[in-house]
C-alpha cells in the first residue's frame, strides 16, 4: 500500500510538472493605465490577453521552468508589476540571486498589492503569494531570504511584467522614479 502511495505521489508530481513547463515569452502592455483593472477581466478575456503560459501560471496556478523564464536573470534596474492588471508588485532594488532560477525578491515594493494565501498543495504546507486587484498567482514566500526578516519571495516570472527604470514615467508609474534617482 505504502508504495502504491508512493508510486501516485511520484506520479501526481510529474505530471503537474510536465504541465507547468512549456516556455512561452511574455506580452507586453504598453501602458500602466491599460494594465489597471477596478476587476478581473473574464477567462476569455485573458486569454486573449495572456499567452498560454502566463494564464496557466496566473490563473491556473501553474508553475513555469526554473532558469529558463524571462526575468531569473534579469539584472535591469526596474520595478515589476502584475502582468494581469499592472498592479506594482516588486522593485529590482530588493531582487537577488538565490539559485533557485526563479526571480527572488526579499521583500514586496508595495506591500498592500500583495495577498498571502496558505497552500496545502503537493502534500506540502507553503504560502502562495497572489496579487490583491487581479487575484493573479504569482508564486510563494520562503523563510531562507538574505533580507532583514529572512523572506524569500519565489516569483514566476510569467506573472510579471517588467517597467525598466528608465521608462517608468512613460509608463505611468512616475512615483516610483525616486527609487533609481
Amino acid at each position: 500500500m505504502k508504495t502504491y502511495l508512493i508510486i501516485a505521489i511520484a506520479l501526481v508530481l510529474f505530471v503537474g510538472f510536465k504541465l507547468t513547463t512549456k516556455n512561452d515569452s511574455t506580452e507586453n502592455i504598453s501602458t500602466a493605465a491599460e494594465a489597471s483593472v477596478s476587476e478581473k477581466p473574464s477567462k476569455e478575456e485573458l486569454k486573449k490577453k495572456l499567452t498560454p503560459l502566463q494564464y496557466k501560471v496566473t490563473q491556473e496556478n501553474g508553475t513555469e521552468r526554473a532558469f529558463s523564464n524571462e526575468y531569473w536573470d534579469n539584472k535591469q534596474q526596474g520595478i515589476y508589476v502584475d502582468v494581469v492588471s499592472g498592479e506594482p508588485l516588486f522593485s529590482s532594488k530588493n531582487k537577488f540571486k538565490s539559485g533557485t532560477g526563479w526571480p527572488s525578491f526579499t521583500k514586496p515594493l508595495v506591500t498592500e498589492n500583495i495577498v498571502e494565501v496558505e497552500d496545502t498543495s503537493f502534500l506540502m504546507k507553503r504560502v502562495e503569494v497572489r496579487s490583491k486587484n487581479a487575484d493573479s498567482h504569482l508564486g510563494h514566500i520562503f523563510n531562507d531570504g538574505p533580507g532583514p526578516d529572512g523572506l524569500r519571495y519565489c516569483i514566476n516570472s510569467a506573472s510579471l511584467r517588467f517597467i525598466p527604470a528608465t521608462d517608468l514615467k512613460d509608463k505611468g508609474y512616475d512615483e516610483y522614479l525616486v527609487l533609481f534617482e
